[in-house]
Protein backbone atom coordinates (compact mmCIF):
# COMPACT_ATOMS: atom_id res chain seq x y z
CA UNK A 1 0.00 0.00 0.00
CA UNK A 2 1.34 3.24 -0.78
CA UNK A 3 2.20 5.98 1.35
CA UNK A 4 0.03 9.17 1.15
CA UNK A 5 2.07 12.26 0.40
CA UNK A 6 0.88 15.92 0.65
CA UNK A 7 0.68 17.77 -3.14
CA UNK A 8 3.67 19.11 -4.14
CA UNK A 9 0.92 21.92 -5.89
CA UNK A 10 -0.67 22.89 -2.89
CA UNK A 11 -0.04 26.08 -1.57
CA UNK A 12 -0.79 25.78 2.21
CA UNK A 13 1.85 23.68 4.19
CA UNK A 14 -0.31 20.91 5.51
CA UNK A 15 0.77 21.18 9.69
CA UNK A 16 -0.92 24.82 8.96
CA UNK A 17 -3.94 23.13 8.26
CA UNK A 18 -3.80 21.32 11.17
CA UNK A 19 -3.32 24.40 13.14
CA UNK A 20 -6.33 26.03 11.78
CA UNK A 21 -8.14 22.52 12.32
CA UNK A 22 -7.65 23.02 15.92
CA UNK A 23 -8.29 26.75 16.38
CA UNK A 24 -11.73 25.53 14.46
CA UNK A 25 -12.08 23.13 17.44
CA UNK A 26 -11.56 25.32 20.14
CA UNK A 27 -13.95 27.35 19.11
CA UNK A 28 -16.31 25.05 18.59
CA UNK A 29 -15.53 23.52 21.94
CA UNK A 30 -13.52 24.87 24.35
CA UNK A 31 -11.94 23.19 27.48
CA UNK A 32 -13.88 24.97 30.30
CA UNK A 33 -13.44 24.00 33.79
CA UNK A 34 -11.89 21.07 35.22
CA UNK A 35 -10.92 20.05 31.30
CA UNK A 36 -9.43 23.44 30.86
CA UNK A 37 -7.62 22.98 34.07
CA UNK A 38 -5.99 19.45 32.28
CA UNK A 39 -5.06 20.95 29.29
CA UNK A 40 -3.60 23.93 30.54
CA UNK A 41 -1.55 21.43 32.75
CA UNK A 42 -1.02 19.16 30.04
CA UNK A 43 -0.28 22.03 27.38
CA UNK A 44 2.65 23.36 30.63
CA UNK A 45 4.10 20.02 30.45
CA UNK A 46 4.45 19.54 26.88
CA UNK A 47 6.20 23.23 26.26
CA UNK A 48 8.80 21.96 29.44
CA UNK A 49 8.91 19.03 27.13
CA UNK A 50 9.71 20.71 23.94
CA UNK A 51 12.46 22.55 24.93
CA UNK A 52 14.01 19.33 26.44
CA UNK A 53 13.79 18.14 23.12
CA UNK A 54 15.18 21.41 21.29
CA UNK A 55 17.96 21.39 23.77
CA UNK A 56 19.27 17.67 23.14
CA UNK A 57 18.94 18.30 19.32
CA UNK A 58 21.06 21.25 19.36
CA UNK A 59 25.13 20.04 18.58
CA UNK A 60 27.20 21.99 20.49
CA UNK A 61 30.28 21.16 18.14
CA UNK A 62 28.67 22.53 15.37
CA UNK A 63 27.31 25.37 17.22
CA UNK A 64 30.84 26.23 18.42
CA UNK A 65 32.51 25.18 14.55
CA UNK A 66 30.14 27.99 12.83
CA UNK A 67 31.56 30.65 15.38
CA UNK A 68 34.00 30.83 12.87
CA UNK A 69 31.79 32.62 10.17
CA UNK A 70 31.10 35.14 12.94
CA UNK A 71 30.41 38.23 10.70
CA UNK A 72 27.16 36.04 9.12
CA UNK A 73 25.60 35.27 12.60
CA UNK A 74 25.86 38.63 13.89
CA UNK A 75 24.42 39.61 10.64
CA UNK A 76 21.42 37.45 11.29
CA UNK A 77 20.85 38.30 14.44
CA UNK A 78 20.89 41.92 14.21
CA UNK A 79 18.13 41.13 11.38
CA UNK A 80 15.97 38.84 13.98
CA UNK A 81 16.54 40.86 17.02
CA UNK A 82 16.98 44.31 16.38
CA UNK A 83 16.25 45.41 12.86
CA UNK A 84 12.41 43.02 12.72
CA UNK A 85 11.68 44.64 16.69
CA UNK A 86 12.41 48.43 14.80
CA UNK A 87 9.73 47.60 11.99
CA UNK A 88 7.25 45.99 15.03
CA UNK A 89 7.95 49.21 16.84
CA UNK A 90 7.65 51.70 13.70
CA UNK A 91 4.19 49.74 12.87
CA UNK A 92 2.66 51.32 16.24
CA UNK A 93 1.36 53.93 13.30
CA UNK A 94 -0.77 52.16 12.37
CA UNK A 95 -3.34 51.76 15.09
CA UNK A 96 -6.13 52.00 15.06
CA UNK A 97 -6.68 52.21 11.21
CA UNK A 98 -5.08 48.91 10.05
CA UNK A 99 -4.52 47.49 13.54
CA UNK A 100 -6.42 47.27 16.70
CA UNK A 101 -4.41 46.96 19.70
CA UNK A 102 -4.22 43.98 20.78
CA UNK A 103 -3.31 42.30 16.83
CA UNK A 104 -0.42 45.10 16.81
CA UNK A 105 0.88 43.57 20.19
CA UNK A 106 0.59 40.12 18.64
CA UNK A 107 2.81 41.74 15.51
CA UNK A 108 5.16 43.67 17.81
CA UNK A 109 5.58 39.59 19.32
CA UNK A 110 5.91 38.47 15.97
CA UNK A 111 9.20 40.58 15.60
CA UNK A 112 10.97 39.56 18.83
CA UNK A 113 10.80 35.15 18.37
CA UNK A 114 14.16 33.66 17.06
CA UNK A 115 14.57 32.76 12.94
CA UNK A 116 13.58 29.39 11.92
CA UNK A 117 15.93 25.99 11.72
CA UNK A 118 14.47 23.76 9.30
CA UNK A 119 13.01 25.63 6.73
CA UNK A 120 15.82 27.92 6.29
CA UNK A 121 18.26 25.28 5.77
CA UNK A 122 15.54 23.57 3.19
CA UNK A 123 15.20 27.25 1.44
CA UNK A 124 19.29 27.65 1.59
CA UNK A 125 19.85 24.19 0.42
CA UNK A 126 17.83 24.53 -2.70
CA UNK A 127 19.05 28.16 -3.76
CA UNK A 128 22.20 26.24 -3.55
CA UNK A 129 23.23 28.75 -1.02
CA UNK A 130 25.61 28.55 2.38
CA UNK A 131 24.15 25.33 4.34
CA UNK A 132 26.17 24.96 7.08
CA UNK A 133 26.17 28.46 7.75
CA UNK A 134 22.23 28.06 7.59
CA UNK A 135 22.34 25.66 10.11
CA UNK A 136 24.15 27.46 12.65
CA UNK A 137 22.80 31.01 12.23
CA UNK A 138 19.22 29.03 12.88
CA UNK A 139 21.09 27.46 15.80
CA UNK A 140 22.33 30.54 17.05
CA UNK A 141 19.31 32.68 16.65
CA UNK A 142 16.95 29.65 18.40
CA UNK A 143 19.49 29.71 21.31
CA UNK A 144 19.91 33.23 21.75
CA UNK A 145 15.87 34.17 21.75
CA UNK A 146 15.18 31.68 24.86
CA UNK A 147 17.15 34.30 26.58
CA UNK A 148 16.69 37.37 24.25
CA UNK A 149 12.81 37.32 23.46
CA UNK A 150 11.40 37.55 26.66
CA UNK A 151 13.68 40.41 27.81
CA UNK A 152 12.85 41.98 24.41
CA UNK A 153 9.24 41.37 25.19
CA UNK A 154 9.03 42.71 29.16
CA UNK A 155 10.82 45.95 27.15
CA UNK A 156 8.65 46.48 24.40
CA UNK A 157 5.17 45.05 25.49
CA UNK A 158 5.37 45.94 29.16
CA UNK A 159 2.09 45.46 30.81
CA UNK A 160 0.35 45.19 27.70
CA UNK A 161 1.37 41.48 27.09
CA UNK A 162 -0.99 40.15 28.91
CA UNK A 163 0.19 41.26 32.22
CA UNK A 164 3.61 40.89 31.70
CA UNK A 165 6.00 40.90 34.30
CA UNK A 166 8.55 39.26 36.67
CA UNK A 167 7.18 36.34 36.92
CA UNK A 168 6.28 36.02 33.58
CA UNK A 169 10.49 36.08 32.88
CA UNK A 170 10.60 33.43 35.99
CA UNK A 171 8.15 31.15 34.30
CA UNK A 172 10.37 31.49 31.22
CA UNK A 173 13.47 30.54 32.99
CA UNK A 174 11.82 27.73 34.48
CA UNK A 175 9.19 26.33 32.02
CA UNK A 176 12.11 27.32 28.61
CA UNK A 177 15.34 27.66 29.82
CA UNK A 178 16.10 25.18 32.52
CA UNK A 179 14.24 22.25 30.48
CA UNK A 180 16.71 23.53 27.22
CA UNK A 181 19.96 23.49 29.70
CA UNK A 182 18.36 19.79 30.72
CA UNK A 183 18.52 18.26 27.03
CA UNK A 184 21.86 19.92 26.44
CA UNK A 185 23.37 18.46 29.70
CA UNK A 186 21.75 15.13 28.80
CA UNK A 187 22.43 15.08 24.87
CA UNK A 188 25.56 12.85 25.25
CA UNK A 189 23.40 9.98 27.10
CA UNK A 190 20.25 10.44 24.72
CA UNK A 191 21.64 11.87 21.56
CA UNK A 192 22.18 8.71 19.85
CA UNK A 193 18.17 7.79 20.78
CA UNK A 194 16.98 11.14 19.51
CA UNK A 195 18.37 10.67 16.58
CA UNK A 196 16.74 7.07 16.08
CA UNK A 197 13.64 8.23 16.93
CA UNK A 198 13.76 11.69 15.32
CA UNK A 199 10.54 11.15 13.17
CA UNK A 200 8.35 9.86 15.72
CA UNK A 201 9.73 12.82 18.33
CA UNK A 202 9.07 15.10 15.33
CA UNK A 203 5.13 14.10 15.66
CA UNK A 204 5.50 14.73 19.62
CA UNK A 205 6.74 17.91 18.86
CA UNK A 206 4.19 18.81 16.74
CA UNK A 207 1.28 17.17 18.66
CA UNK A 208 2.70 19.09 21.52
CA UNK A 209 2.44 22.69 19.70
CA UNK A 210 -1.27 21.17 19.01
CA UNK A 211 -2.41 21.15 22.05
CA UNK A 212 -0.42 24.36 23.11
CA UNK A 213 -2.64 25.97 20.19
CA UNK A 214 -6.03 24.70 21.66
CA UNK A 215 -4.91 25.35 25.33
CA UNK A 216 -4.82 29.05 23.99
CA UNK A 217 -7.33 29.57 21.93
CA UNK A 218 -9.59 27.57 23.95
CA UNK A 219 -8.92 30.18 26.78
CA UNK A 220 -9.54 33.22 23.98
CA UNK A 221 -12.88 31.75 23.48
CA UNK A 222 -13.78 31.62 26.95
CA UNK A 223 -12.92 34.94 27.25
CA UNK A 224 -14.65 36.12 24.66
CA UNK A 225 -11.72 37.91 23.23
CA UNK A 226 -12.68 37.01 19.32
CA UNK A 227 -15.28 39.26 19.38
CA UNK A 228 -12.15 41.73 18.96
CA UNK A 229 -11.64 40.75 15.72
CA UNK A 230 -13.21 41.34 12.38
CA UNK A 231 -13.04 40.22 9.00
CA UNK A 232 -11.68 43.94 7.83
CA UNK A 233 -8.86 43.89 10.05
CA UNK A 234 -7.64 40.12 9.73
CA UNK A 235 -7.35 41.42 6.15
CA UNK A 236 -5.61 45.16 7.02
CA UNK A 237 -3.32 42.39 9.51
CA UNK A 238 -2.07 39.98 6.44
CA UNK A 239 -1.44 43.46 4.04
CA UNK A 240 0.82 44.53 6.86
CA UNK A 241 2.60 41.61 7.43
CA UNK A 242 3.04 41.32 3.38
CA UNK A 243 4.93 44.92 3.69
CA UNK A 244 7.13 43.55 6.61
CA UNK A 245 8.10 40.28 4.71
CA UNK A 246 8.99 42.07 1.45
CA UNK A 247 11.22 44.56 3.72
CA UNK A 248 12.35 42.02 5.61
CA UNK A 249 13.97 39.80 2.33
CA UNK A 250 14.89 43.36 0.50
CA UNK A 251 16.90 44.49 3.19
CA UNK A 252 18.47 40.91 4.16
CA UNK A 253 19.27 40.65 0.48
CA UNK A 254 21.02 44.03 -0.32
CA UNK A 255 22.29 44.64 2.95
CA UNK A 256 24.49 41.27 2.69
CA UNK A 257 25.44 42.52 -0.53
CA UNK A 258 26.26 45.80 0.65
CA UNK A 259 28.07 44.16 3.50
CA UNK A 260 30.60 42.27 1.14
CA UNK A 261 28.95 38.68 1.51
CA UNK A 262 29.31 36.15 -1.80
CA UNK A 263 26.65 35.13 -3.17
CA UNK A 264 26.08 31.70 -0.83
CA UNK A 265 26.53 33.74 2.07
CA UNK A 266 23.35 36.45 1.02
CA UNK A 267 21.07 33.40 0.87
CA UNK A 268 21.57 32.33 4.18
CA UNK A 269 21.20 35.19 5.34
CA UNK A 270 18.33 36.48 3.31
CA UNK A 271 16.20 33.00 4.65
CA UNK A 272 17.82 32.78 8.09
CA UNK A 273 17.00 36.91 8.51
CA UNK A 274 13.89 37.10 6.91
CA UNK A 275 11.67 34.40 8.86
CA UNK A 276 10.23 33.79 12.53
CA UNK A 277 9.96 30.41 14.19
CA UNK A 278 6.66 28.90 14.98
CA UNK A 279 7.92 26.36 16.65
CA UNK A 280 9.41 29.07 19.36
CA UNK A 281 7.16 31.43 19.29
CA UNK A 282 3.64 29.39 20.25
CA UNK A 283 4.99 28.01 23.67
CA UNK A 284 6.98 31.49 24.55
CA UNK A 285 3.19 32.94 23.92
CA UNK A 286 1.70 31.07 25.93
CA UNK A 287 3.51 31.70 28.57
CA UNK A 288 4.08 35.52 28.28
CA UNK A 289 0.34 36.20 27.38
CA UNK A 290 -1.51 33.70 29.06
CA UNK A 291 -5.34 34.09 28.07
CA UNK A 292 -4.40 36.62 25.42
CA UNK A 293 -2.22 34.05 24.16
CA UNK A 294 -4.75 33.18 21.00
CA UNK A 295 -4.74 36.82 19.73
CA UNK A 296 -0.85 37.25 20.17
CA UNK A 297 -0.08 34.17 18.13
CA UNK A 298 -2.49 35.01 15.13
CA UNK A 299 -0.14 37.02 13.31
CA UNK A 300 2.88 35.06 14.04
CA UNK A 301 0.90 31.93 12.52
CA UNK A 302 -0.13 34.27 9.59
CA UNK A 303 3.38 35.34 8.42
CA UNK A 304 4.90 31.80 9.38
CA UNK A 305 2.41 30.93 6.15
CA UNK A 306 3.44 33.45 4.24
CA UNK A 307 7.09 33.50 4.70
CA UNK A 308 6.47 29.58 3.54
CA UNK A 309 4.81 30.45 0.98
CA UNK A 310 6.98 33.44 -0.84
CA UNK A 311 10.25 31.73 0.46
CA UNK A 312 9.46 28.57 -1.48
CA UNK A 313 9.20 30.77 -4.95
CA UNK A 314 12.23 32.81 -4.16
CA UNK A 315 14.44 30.03 -3.35
CA UNK A 316 13.44 27.91 -6.87
CA UNK A 317 14.01 31.35 -8.79
CA UNK A 318 17.41 31.55 -7.13
CA UNK A 319 18.44 27.71 -7.83
CA UNK A 320 18.48 28.71 -11.44
CA UNK A 321 20.74 32.03 -11.23
CA UNK A 322 23.77 31.11 -12.59
CA UNK A 323 26.49 30.42 -10.20
CA UNK A 324 29.38 32.92 -10.11
CA UNK A 325 32.84 31.67 -11.72
CA UNK A 326 35.18 32.39 -8.73
CA UNK A 327 33.20 29.97 -6.42
CA UNK A 328 31.48 27.76 -9.09
CA UNK A 329 34.80 25.27 -7.61
CA UNK A 330 34.49 25.83 -4.12
CA UNK A 331 30.92 26.88 -2.39
CA UNK A 332 28.49 25.60 -3.99
CA UNK A 333 30.06 22.01 -4.27
CA UNK A 334 30.89 22.23 -0.60
CA UNK A 335 27.03 23.68 0.23
CA UNK A 336 25.46 20.92 -1.98
CA UNK A 337 27.86 18.34 0.31
CA UNK A 338 26.42 19.54 3.78
CA UNK A 339 23.06 19.59 2.31
CA UNK A 340 23.05 15.75 2.23
CA UNK A 341 24.56 15.41 5.20
CA UNK A 342 23.21 18.25 7.66
CA UNK A 343 19.40 18.63 5.74
CA UNK A 344 18.34 15.62 7.61
CA UNK A 345 19.71 15.96 11.18
CA UNK A 346 19.02 19.76 11.62
CA UNK A 347 17.40 19.98 14.55
CA UNK A 348 13.72 22.02 14.10
CA UNK A 349 11.15 22.57 11.65
CA UNK A 350 10.18 26.57 11.77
Amino acid sequence: MKRLKWPAWMPVDPYILLLLGTVGLAALVPARGTSADVASGASTAAIAFLFFLYGARLSTREALDGLKHWRLHVTVLACTFVIFPLLGLAARGLVPVFLTDPLYQGLLFLTLVPSTIQSSIAFTSMARGNVPAAICAGSFSSLVGIVITPLLAAALLGSSGGGFSADSLLEIVLQLLVPFLAGQLTRRWIGGFITRHKKVLGLVDRGSILLVVYTAFSEGMVQGIWHQVSPLRLGGLLIVEGVLLALMLTLTWYGAKGLRFGREDRIAIQFAGSKKSLASGLPMASVLFGAHASLAVLPLMLFHQMQLMVCAVIAKRRSHDPVPAETAGVSAPESAAASRTSVGTATRSG
